[in-house]
């Protein structure tokens, strides 16, 4: 009988969690290795929630992700017996300049997102909690929502376990050309195929082919407290909303009872690899001034800000990297395909 190929995948984040889940699933066997663990503090798949969202102005290929992804979270869910997906929907505000939401709009419609366009008296009088002052229309996305991220990204290990795969947490040494991959434990991982889904780790496992093309990103993350009692801010009764004005910031309602959270990106300069910067002395406090100054929901910053979180890393122009072994040495491929670099 023909061998199974073994598939090791580097970090238990979104994407390598999910990767190894669906090759332990087409036959492989799989190790899934990762240095701290599935969602955890410093990685892109960690933190409270992530917004999920149709949305990406004149990006297809997004758009037709995030239906596909709520398909299999949905399933999964009921698949699991557990609860990861809240579906209330995503409000995007328009304000002034509306060419991302007018492009988003068709690519809705052949992807077969349901979606309604609101006026803006429309939106304010459905959602009358929200500042909807200089808002002139918005798409509401019926089955977009949030997904509680770090229990997500844990669910999906347990997926991988229960089909047979294997969890190992440890940390993984640069590659050399024709070696196997070892541990900072000084085990060897070997394996038939590696997939690494490392976030901003991948330039340090790869500083000549990646280098600095995967950047850390800083996004602060606000709960601000509710008045008490009530009820108009929960996921009942609120949407996720996006608000796409000066700066692109978004809302989560609830959050199972952690307050409203409102988050929005911050550039750090400079970029920061497989790292969260340590924030400059007074930038929470200033931001979050900001961020309370621009809230759509007035009454729950002047409750105040209750907890913050930085979150977020990200490549530096929003693409895919791939990196493969060729004869011997390592290459990358970017924006799905194209090689860029060679060792």
């Amino acid at each position: 009988m023909k061998q199974k190929p073994h598939v090791v995948v580097v970090g238990a984040g979104a994407f390598g969690g999910w990767t190894a889940l669906y090759l332990q699933r087409r036959g492989a066997r799989v190790t899934l290795v990762d240095a701290w663990g599935p969602g955890n503090a410093r990685a892109s798949s960690g933190g409270e929630t992530r917004v999920i969202r149709a949305t990406y102005g004149p990006r297809a290929v997004y758009t037709h992700l995030a239906v596909r992804a709520l398909a299999l979270w949905q399933e999964h869910e009921r698949r699991w017996k557990q609860r990861l997906l809240h579906p209330i929907g995503v409000l995007w505000l328009v304000e002034d300049d509306d060419a991302y939401e007018k492009a988003a709009l068709p690519i809705l419609k052949e992807a077969g997102a349901r979606f309604e366009e609101l006026s803006g008296a429309e939106t304010a009088k459905r959602y009358p909690q929200i500042n909807c002052e200089r808002v002139r229309w918005a798409i509401f996305e019926r089955d977009g929502g949030y997904l509680t991220a770090r229990r997500a990204c844990a669910a999906v290990l347990e997926g991988l376990l229960a089909a047979g795969g294997v969890y190992r947490q440890v940390a993984v040494q640069p590659p050399a050309p024709g070696e196997a991959l070892r541990g900072n434990d000084g085990s060897t991982l070997a394996a038939d195929a590696y997939v690494f889904a490392c976030g901003p780790w991948l330039g340090k496992l790869f500083p000549d082919v990646i280098g600095d093309r995967v950047r850390a990103t800083r996004q602060e993350v606000f709960f601000f407290g509710t008045p008490p009692g009530d009820g108009r801010f929960t996921e009942e009764a609120l949407p996720v909303w996006a608000d796409h004005g000066n700066h692109f910031t978004y809302g989560i309602p609830g959050n199972e009872w952690r307050g409203t959270t409102r988050a929005g990106r911050c550039s750090i300069p400079p970029p920061v690899s497989g790292c969260r910067r340590r924030r400059r002395s007074g930038a929470p406090a200033t931001t979050w001034q900001s961020a309370s100054r621009r809230s759509r929901t007035p009454p729950c910053s002047r409750r105040g800000c209750v907890s913050t979180r930085t979150l977020r890393t990200n490549t530096s122009s929003s693409t895919a990297i791939r990196v493969r072994r060729t004869c011997g040495s390592w290459a990358v491929d970017r924006d799905m395909g194209s090689s860029t670099a060679r060792r």
